[in-house]
């Protein structure tokens, strides 16, 4: 199992050895990457030294003075959709490539999901909201991440992230009934799960996922999202809650052994 490989395809190609199944839970894509500011889409497209003050706008919580300074640099560019869309599927033609059969996948908050079918497979299956028998278990995914509350829908802008409102993911998540292993990109609503220790924020945990755990008791609970968690694993009563990222990073996939 693998979360958050944000261009990782040479590690992708790797994980799946030895495995009967890779999953894969969503961020292909390496669109900022705050550790080498000249990979990504955005370093590709404008530098190092420009990708560098975006990152630490961010660093620093200057959230709005990052988006005006990305504004800023995609404005400058007369079709800049069309940059971005040729660099995604550039990075998906490499990262299905490198996904061994067979493959259960779901997208993360940094996907395209409408692209998906287009670079999967027949080794591939891509499963948002559905369930599949692997191993004799069965395996609910539920993909994207959610909406800061009161917020809608993203418009416009060179990229849209796969985000969903609470309604939407929870009736997904709800609709996989029991299963043993409920695979999400993001985690669960447990503060230990969801505080990234380095950002120094918690990200948007689901309480659906949480309700769901507590319903069915799965014997597991798998997701990425949270690059650098307080608590990369823990229980919420029988269930084995796990973070199987950060993919891009440690090149280390999870292993489910049953």
């Amino acid at each position: 199992m693998v979360s958050d490989v944000h261009g990782n395809s040479e590690a992708l190609a790797r994980s799946g050895e030895g495995a009967d199944a890779l999953v894969v839970l969503g961020d292909l894509i390496d669109f900022v990457d705050y550790h080498d500011h000249g990979g990504g889409i955005m370093g590709q497209v404008f530098g190092a030294e420009k990708v560098s003050v975006f990152a630490r706008l961010r660093r620093e919580r200057l959230h709005t003075d990052a988006a005006e300074y990305a504004k800023r640099l995609w404005s400058g560019l007369e079709n800049a959709a069309d940059v971005v869309e040729e660099a995604v599927r550039e990075q998906y033609k490499r990262l299905f490539a490198a996904m061994t059969a067979p493959t259960y996948a779901t997208p993360g908050n940094v996907d395209v999901p409408g692209l998906w079918a287009e670079f999967a497979g027949d080794g591939v299956r891509v499963l948002d909201g559905e369930v599949a028998e692997v191993g004799g278990l069965r395996f609910g995914f539920v993909g994207g991440a959610l909406l800061p509350p009161g917020a809608g829908p993203r418009r416009g802008g060179v990229f849209r992230p796969y985000l969903r409102t609470a309604a939407d993911f929870d009736a997904a998540t709800a609709a996989l009934g029991p299963v043993d292993v409920l695979c999400s990109h993001i985690p669960p609503d447990v503060p230990e799960l969801t505080y990234d220790v380095l950002a120094r924020r918690l990200e948007i945990g689901s309480a659906g996922l949480l309700r769901a755990i507590r319903e069915h008791a799965p014997r597991w609970s798998v997701f990425g999202h949270v690059h650098q968690p307080l608590a990369a694993r823990l229980r919420v009563g029988r269930t084995e809650c796990a973070n199987v990222g950060h993919f891009q990073r440690t090149g280390w996939p999870y292993v489910l052994r049953w």
